[in-house]
């Protein structure tokens, strides 16, 4: 359980199990990114899959951990944790192909934004619960999913979309019908990526990286800010133990 990984004919495999909700404390964010930053830099490396076992992909950070907060340590480390793992998944040296099954919310929507090619499974939903949740953040990443007034709506009202809504947007290359499909279906497309030659591979990524219209790490953390704020005005606290009460 964990963040754990593997190498297979170079493809670097990085699975999120963190039972019941992968929800992911300081220690597994900085963790994940860790690990994506390293397989980008190991030569045999072509690109990564990035995937979950478990009831969903990812429900973002551990609110849990937040509410045991008294000294806000654990909010500084969350959102510098989680702006780690998302540039780790951005600046990969090489793709990155996430996996989605179940929810991707919140911080999973931070990882799947920046990644290069997104399969999912139809069961799959895709959202921004923050305002619930008494944060903002990853509508940066939100954005590179869907239309602008369409991730205005869905920050505002905390409501998802389904994985063929996103296919259809383009952001999401393919569905399957079943989880049990995902997984061979990811790496079917990180096989054909990895039978490119890895130097162009390489390049291409960074180039595409190079043309992006929005500087992402920088939007996540102007974002993040106003998160702190929330949480310096105890409205987060408050927000936080009414969503734990229901």
């Amino acid at each position: 359980m964990g963040i754990s990984h593997e190498i297979i004919d170079g493809v670097g495999e990085v699975v999120i199990d963190v039972p019941p909700v992968n929800a992911l404390n300081v220690k597994s964010w900085f963790a994940l990114a860790d690990v994506v930053h390293a397989l980008g830099d190991y030569e045999a490396v072509r690109v990564v899959v990035l995937r979950a076992e478990g009831r969903g992909f990812c429900a973002g950070v551990d609110i849990k951990e937040l509410q045991n907060d008294a000294d806000r340590h654990a909010i500084i480390g969350v959102n510098r944790g989680c702006h780690a793992a998302f540039k780790a998944v951005y600046e990969c040296a090489v793709p990155v192909v996430c996996a989605i099954h179940g929810f991707c919310l919140g911080g999973g929507i931070g990882l799947a934004g920046n990644a290069d090619v997104i399969v999912a499974s139809r069961d799959a939903r895709f959202g921004l619960p923050e305002v619930d949740r008494g944060a903002l953040g990853a509508a940066t990443h939100l954005a590179r999913l869907v239309p602008q007034h369409k991730m205005r709506a869905m920050v505002y009202t905390a409501t998802t979309v389904t994985a063929d809504e996103l296919h259809a947007f383009g952001s999401v290359l393919k569905v399957v019908e079943t989880r049990e499909e995902l997984r061979d279906a990811a790496m079917a497309v990180a096989h054909d990526i990895a039978s490119k030659h890895p130097t162009i591979i390489r390049r291409a990524k960074e180039s595409l990286n190079g043309i992006d219209p929005v500087d992402v790490n920088r939007s996540y953390r102007f974002e993040q800010g106003f998160t702190f704020e929330l949480n310096l005005g105890g409205v987060a606290d408050d927000v936080r133990d009414t969503f734990g009460e229901k």
